[in-house]
Formats: structure tokens, C-alpha cells, sequence
């Protein structure tokens, strides 16, 4: 199997074309999406997200003005103060009008662009909204698209290892309390 490097040197032997994330992106206001009230609870269907580090802050019984992505739909929200952002490939309402809605323009890879503007380094210097006048004007470079294919791979594999390993550490953790506190607990007896 030919790796990254192999086929970027093959198919890009004078270099990758570089474009703008609003070239490859367009963009949606969240408004007939926000959510009308903060009265969550867990046995709702819809969760209600934020692009900011919590992502989903909980779930509404709202059924009007949900927006909606799936696996083969997805979008990325993009948070336009602290340029947070997430995948979302679930049905959702939105907390604030300080996001957008991302979605791919042309025939690009989606996932592709999520990780490349992960490499982003931007850092907001003020409280304002990022995403028009700054953050879409940011260029990310654009191999072919069987490339950006097998990067999509192979982060998503990462991704999932990811993942799996927090899951074990997590019930590691809890197997790691469970026998601590037995153990203590039988010297008070």
C-alpha cells in the first residue's frame, strides 16, 4: 500500500494547490434553529448544541426548527467568537446565534477540510464574529482527492483508537475506585 508522502510525490511533484476555506465552504445562520427554551432534560429526543467545548449542552422536546444531518449530510458548527468547532452528522437546535453552519460548496472531501481546519493555529483577539471577515480567508492545502481520501482514513482510524482508548480509561478508572474503596472499606470493619 503506497503511503501519503508516495502519492503526494507521484500525483503533486510541483505541489498541492492551496484555497480558501470560503471557496470550499458555504455557510448558514443559525436563527430558525435556536432553541426557544433552556428547560432540558435528558429524556428528550433533540439534543441542543453549542460549538464551544461542552458541544451538547442537552436535549429539548422542541420539534419545530430542528436542523437536519445525518452520515451522508453532515455539517461541521462553527462557533464565530472563539472559532470552536464540531462535526455533527445528528439532528440538533442550536443555544445561540453565534455560530454558522457549515456545509461543503463543490465536490470536495468534507471530512478532509474538518481536519485541515484543524491545523488552524488562529487564536481570537476579540469578541467578535470570526468566521466572514477573518477565519474563511484562511487557505488549507488541497491534494487529490484520493489523497485527502486516505488522510480522511487514516485520522478517522486514529479517531476511533482515540476513542477506544478513552473508553478503556474511563473503565479502568472506575474498576480502579470499585477496589480501592472495597479495600479501605474492609479495614473499618
Amino acid at each position: 500500500m503506497e503511503n501519503i508522502f508516495d502519492m503526494i510525490e507521484r500525483l503533486c511533484p510541483d505541489g498541492v494547490e492551496y484555497k480558501k476555506l470560503e471557496d470550499c465552504l458555504d455557510y448558514e445562520q443559525p436563527t430558525k434553529y435556536i432553541v426557544k427554551s433552556t428547560d432540558y432534560n435528558n429524556s428528550y429526543e433533540t439534543p441542543v448544541l453549542t460549538a464551544g467545548q461542552s458541544f451538547i449542552l442537552g436535549y429539548t422536546d422542541e420539534t419545530d426548527g430542528i436542523f437536519k444531518a445525518d452520515k451522508e449530510n453532515p455539517i461541521i458548527i462553527f462557533d464565530d467568537f472563539t472559532t470552536s468547532f464540531h462535526w455533527v452528522d445528528f439532528d440538533f437546535k442550536v443555544k445561540s446565534s453565534a455560530m454558522k453552519m457549515l456545509k461543503p460548496k463543490n465536490n470536495i472531501c468534507f471530512r478532509y477540510v474538518f481536519y485541515a481546519m484543524k491545523c488552524i493555529k488562529f487564536q481570537p483577539y476579540s469578541h467578535m464574529r470570526h468566521w466572514i471577515g477573518s477565519y474563511s480567508k484562511f487557505e488549507i492545502p488541497f491534494p487529490p482527492i484520493e489523497i485527502q481520501q486516505k488522510i480522511v482514513n487514516m485520522l478517522d482510524s486514529f479517531m476511533e483508537l482515540t476513542e477506544l482508548l478513552k473508553r478503556e480509561t474511563e473503565l479502568r478508572q472506575k474498576q480502579y475506585e470499585y477496589y480501592r474503596d472495597k479495600i479501605f472499606d474492609m479495614k473499618r470493619r
